[in-house]
């Protein structure tokens, strides 16, 4: 027993903790910047405010997290996020498919836990940053207090990385911010919003509901909105709406949005506390008659706050030119998405949101402060204005380019080095892309070269190899009331002859067109180079295709079926990595559609939608090709890209391959410690991590099971149950051979199996 009288005033008990870096924030940007730090080879501490991680895609919040890829539609083709985000969110769909939050929980703090050179602080927030001298504009240290074990920690660090969400060390540290959006003619950005229409986005609140089985009686706190008409949008509610697909239920813009959250908070608990009395008790929902409300969030998901200032400040025209980025680390590519400042108050639309016809890069120079010489940004706070901040805020962005800080971090620590140092010589940045690259960090434009990969120096053999001379006629019918088309790989030149199948109801007119995209890199059809007008007979029949335009580029070229509800297209069930149907479907709340003319009165172009069917069996259209297509071949294994991005950029075996196999051979043994694989995981597809359901754990492209073998045919190693993108073998026993053979024995579904990419090391 302690029994003690108090005479005066105790401290608190301080503990102290000393690291490479010093990540303040626990969402996705915070994580991915540690694990990629600790993983490279230095000690972080990972300080967090609440008691999960993920931010606003933890169960505290609940939102999915949204990237560069996505379900609602965009042409970002193969555009999901790679490295530990992907790895992720990998994990998230074998684990959780149902998409249940808390689960999601326990994976982030799994993967930051088992990393030995992470010391992660829960439930502990940052009150107090100290300056080493009051003129140097470097942080020495941050105070931190959690109230759980009633504890200060005194963290020091000679790099500190901010990814709070609001950057409370930034702000202390006296970083140069803005808050607000800029005028439309400080950057001459067309999309700059009115101050009508307001200058912060909101906070949103979610909630979920569960069916009893048995009438629920339902009263309002005393706080509840009353009067739901006040709400605009109120017609818009429905039973089975709920959680983030009420994304709108958002307030707080016209408020202090770091200083007013409990305010803005208490608001909107009124409006989800009155907004289910209307659909429980006014009547018009007899079907909720059942329902209850599950859960509420305490605290909302928070869009905007404070914009710190590096050496570079992303703006519009980054992101719907795709300008290039000699510095690039990361990209982005969710619209430009603002909100009305009012919210759910607003009689606007909830979201304005217009996308570039591709994804676009984010600078090294837009990570760091420009003034604080040892803090690095990460997460929504980075260098950007208000209207390109409405793109690179979303969470699967702000994870890449907090990978991006982590790998930065790494080599300042490991060098000497101050983040702006790393922008001071060429090789620098170069040898920081390189280092992303290889820890599967997608950089547009950019391949991975490495001198110190084995690979390079093999003579590469295979056991088969595809060329696609046809997607066979073995799917279902689909109508055409929609326009689709097949995305196609093909090289420069003359366009090889297509057979597709359709069946018309009745004599009509079928219009075929062949597209590619007007920059090679995008996967927007928005070029036309040909066009068929086809003369159809009722029944099905063969359409033969003999386009007399060249390709432009190897690339991806589009044969449109244009929309004629008396149509339909046969299709195939055999998927190939790589290979995509689109469809030209429009959601009006998310895309450009609509308008002939580029839109100039806010500096975007309108264009069309072509997204690809999210069926858990989406299929393509059935064609033969003639000649074949032979874009599969072994040496894309080594061409540092681990995607699809203008072509596959996989070998792929024969579909009747008994034992696809690839195999390595050197002119004389290597002494092989690390074997490094890259494996198809659907990078089209999105993995939304909460609330949405999957019906697939694993992505079906990706291989299961393989064995490696030496030269003598002895097997050395053996992968089971894999469905991530990477996996690295590090042998305890260098292995001698003069050659490596990889089987490839499973794949997760019925497609061909495929590998992305092979290094190896001695």
């Amino acid at each position: 027993m302690i029994r003690e009288q108090a005479t005066d005033k105790r401290p608190l008990r301080t503990v102290r903790h000393e690291a490479d870096l010093l990540v303040i924030g626990g969402g996705l940007s915070g994580v991915c910047c540690a694990i990629t730090a600790a993983r490279a080879g230095i000690r972080v501490v990972l300080v967090q405010d609440r008691p999960v991680l993920g931010g606003n895609s933890s169960s505290e919040v609940r939102l999915w997290v949204l990237g560069a890829t996505s379900h609602m539609g965009n042409n970002n083709r193969w555009a999901r996020e790679g490295g530990v985000i992907d790895e992720l969110l990998l994990e998230n769909l074998y684990r959780n498919p149902e998409g249940n939050p808390l689960i999601f929980d326990t994976i982030l703090l799994e993967k930051v836990v088992t990393e030995p050179s992470i010391t992660l602080l829960l439930n502990t927030a940052v009150f107090n940053v100290k300056m080493a001298g009051k003129t140097t504009g470097r942080i020495e240290s941050v105070q931190a207090f959690c109230a759980q074990n009633s504890t200060i920690y005194e963290l020091a660090a000679p790099l500190f990385c901010d990814a709070s969400g609001d950057g409370i060390v930034a702000f202390q540290a006296g970083a140069a911010f803005r808050m607000g959006a800029e005028s439309m003619e400080e950057f001459g950005e067309k999309f700059a919003p009115s101050a009508d229409y307001g200058e912060l986005l909101g906070h949103s609140l979610y909630f979920y509901t569960k069916d009893t089985g048995k009438p629920v009686r339902y009263v309002p706190p005393a706080y509840a909105l009353a009067d739901i008409t006040q709400i605009p949008r109120f017609r818009s509610f429905n039973t089975s709406d709920y959680g983030c697909r009420l994304w709108w239920l958002e307030y707080g813009g016209r408020h202090d949005t770091v200083h007013d959250t409990e305010t803005i908070k208490w608001e909107l608990w009124k409006v989800v506390y009155g907004a289910w009395n209307h659909i429980k008790n006014s009547g018009n929902f007899p079907e909720a008659a059942n329902l209850t409300l599950e859960w509420v969030g305490h605290i909302p998901g928070k869009r905007e706050s404070r914009r710190f200032e590096g050496d570079y400040m992303l703006t519009q025209q980054d992101v719907v030119e795709q300008r290039h980025q000699v510095d690039a680390v990361a990209f982005g590519g969710w619209s430009i998405d603002l909100h009305p400042a009012d919210g759910v108050f607003s009689e606007k639309p909830g979201c304005n949101q217009w996308h570039s016809k591709g994804i676009y890069s984010l600078p090294f120079r837009s990570f760091y402060s420009r003034n604080v010489s040892n803090l690095f940004l990460a997460g929504r706070i980075i260098s950007a204005s208000h209207v390109a901040f409405g793109s690179s805020r979303v969470m699967g962005t702000s994870a890449h380019g907090g990978q991006a800080v982590g790998m930065a971090a790494a080599l300042c620590a490991q060098q000497g080095l101050l983040p702006r140092d790393i922008t001071a010589k060429p090789q620098r940045i170069n040898e920081l892309q390189q280092a992303l690259l290889k820890t599967g960090q997608h950089i547009p434009g950019l391949r991975l070269r490495d001198g110190q990969d084995l690979t390079h120096q093999a003579t590469l053999s295979v056991s088969s190899e595809l060329v696609l001379t046809e997607l066979p006629p073995s799917g279902p019918m689909i109508a055409l009331g929609h326009s689709a088309g097949q995305m196609l790989p093909l090289t420069t030149g003359p366009v090889p002859q297509f057979t597709f199948w359709v069946v018309a109801a009745q004599d009509t007119t079928l219009t075929v067109e062949f597209r590619v995209s007007s920059k090679p890199q995008n996967h927007t059809p928005d070029q036309t180079l040909d066009r068929r007008e086809i003369q159809l007979s009722k029944g099905k029949q063969p359409i033969k295709l003999a386009f007399t335009e060249s390709m432009p580029y190897d690339g991806y070229a589009f044969i449109c079926f244009l929309k004629n509800e008396q149509v339909s297209v046969q299709c195939s069930e055999l998927r190939v990595s790589g290979i995509v149907s689109v469809f030209n479907k429009t959601n009006p709340a998310v895309s450009n559609y609509g308008k002939q003319e580029p839109t100039d009165d806010i500096g975007v172009e309108a264009f069309e939608f072509w997204t690809p069917d999210r069926r858990p069996q989406g299929h393509n259209l059935a064609v033969q090709i003639e000649p074949g297509i032979r874009m599969f071949n072994p040496e894309n294994v080594r061409n540092g890209l681990q995607r699809p991005t203008n072509i596959p950029n996989a070998w792929v075996a024969h579909p009747n391959d008994p034992q696809p196999t690839l195999t390595l051979t050197w002119s004389e043994p290597k002494r092989v410690r690390e074997v490094v694989m890259s494996f198809d995981t659907d990078f089209d597809h999105p993995l939304e991590s909460v609330l949405m359901t999957h019906p697939e754990t694993t992505t079906p492209f990706c291989i299961r099971d393989l064995v490696v073998c030496n030269d003598q045919q002895q097997r050395v190693y053996e992968l089971t149950g894999n469905h991530q993108s990477r996996h690295t073998i590090r042998f305890a026993q260098p292995v001698n051979t003069s050659s490596l053979s990889i089987h490839l024995n499973a794949v997760n579904g019925a497609v061909p199996p495929s590998l992305m990419e092979i290094r190896c090391y001695e």
